[in-house]
């Protein structure tokens, strides 16, 4: 994991290059035929990225994103009608069978697929009616890292593009100088914070709530350590009551219209004796976690790449091997 995480830097760069035309022309094609909305189909780590794809799709073009429920169309065999749709489907392996009835079902019902993934020869790939590679390489550990933070460049890539977004697009070729700084970076006082903890609310808002979700999950199966991911606006609804002195939290907040929220939040969580811990900002009374600055859309892509390193050395404190997670396997064949 260590390893894997740490070529993040070195992924996106290729990755950049290597999609550049085939990004482009898509991004033409795009713009001269648009959907009339965009959905999404992930499942685990790739559905986090899914979940950054909305945010980013909605905000930059203006264009309705949902999430498709993989069991609709491999359990309950439905078909809505997507014609006129983009399905962005994304999946290191692109092998899961749930996902591959999914895109099979949305291809009959009128939808074009853009698959994101790791794997150019997988199943997935060739269902494709457009393929963006995700270039990770090979990636041994369970938990997925490099992979990850290459799904969300794949796509800021085309989203800059297809918005004709150059300062988006300046950022992001800026972005693997970013995240070889964000890898360097200390967040041991996480690790002191967490290694006796029982479980932990991990909070983000907008762009950050994928990266949320995404530390969540490692906690999970790289440290064993429950972890529940929410929205800065839902925490209020009903999970605030678990809330008390030295329960933790961590925080992370993008410098966009989102922080002002999450910040006022963090300050009230602060008030109730919370152990917070807060990536992005500044705040008296947390322990914070020091971040690389960048384009808002990019600053995401650094805190996930920094909890990265943090969670393989909280696993080992925790006693816990990062890469072999108990009753875990890398391919997962969702039925």
């Amino acid at each position: 994991m260590f390893c894997e995480a740490a070529q993040a830097p070195e992924v996106v760069r290729a990755q950049l290059a290597a999609n550049a035309t085939r990004v482009a022309q898509l991004a033409e094609r795009l713009r001269h035929s648009p959907p009339r909305a965009v959905v999404t189909c992930a499942r685990g780590s790739s559905d986090h990225a899914a979940t950054f794809a909305r945010y980013l799709i909605e905000t930059r073009l203006g264009l309705l994103t949902s999430s498709a429920a993989p069991s609709v169309s491999s359990v309950y065999e439905a078909a809505p009608d997507l014609s006129g749709t983009l399905m962005l489907a994304v999946s290191q392996s692109g092998a899961s069978p749930d996902i591959l009835a999914v895109v099979s079902r949305a291809r009959a019902a009128g939808a074009r697929i853009v698959a994101l993934v790791n794997a150019e020869r997988s199943p997935l790939a060739q269902l494709a009616d457009e393929l963006l590679p995700l270039h990770a390489g090979t990636e041994r550990s369970v938990a997925a890292t490099k992979s990850y933070i290459a799904s969300l460049s794949a796509i800021v890539q085309l989203v800059a593009a297809w918005a004709g977004d150059g300062p988006l697009a300046t950022a992001l070729q800026r972005a693997p100088a970013d995240l070889a700084r964000a890898w360097q970076l200390d967040w041991s006082a996480a690790v002191t914070r967490l290694t006796a903890a029982s479980s932990l609310y991990v909070i983000g808002r907008g762009l950050g709530l994928g990266i949320a979700q995404e530390a969540a999950l490692k906690f999970k199966e790289t440290c064993g350590l429950h972890a529940e991911a929410l929205s800065a606006a839902e925490l209020r609804h009903g999970p605030m009551a678990l809330v008390r002195a030295g329960f933790p939290l961590l925080l992370f907040t993008q410098n966009d219209g989102s922080r002002a929220g999450v910040m006022q939040l963090a300050d009230e969580l602060v008030a109730h004796g919370a152990d917070v811990l807060l990536a992005g900002a500044p705040l008296p009374h947390t322990t914070e976690l020091p971040t690389e600055g960048a384009h808002p859309v990019i600053e995401p892509l650094l805190f996930a790449q920094s909890f990265y390193r943090m969670a393989n050395v909280l696993s080992l404190a925790r006693g816990h091997n990062p890469d072999a997670p108990p009753h875990l396997r890398k391919v997962t064949e969702t039925l």
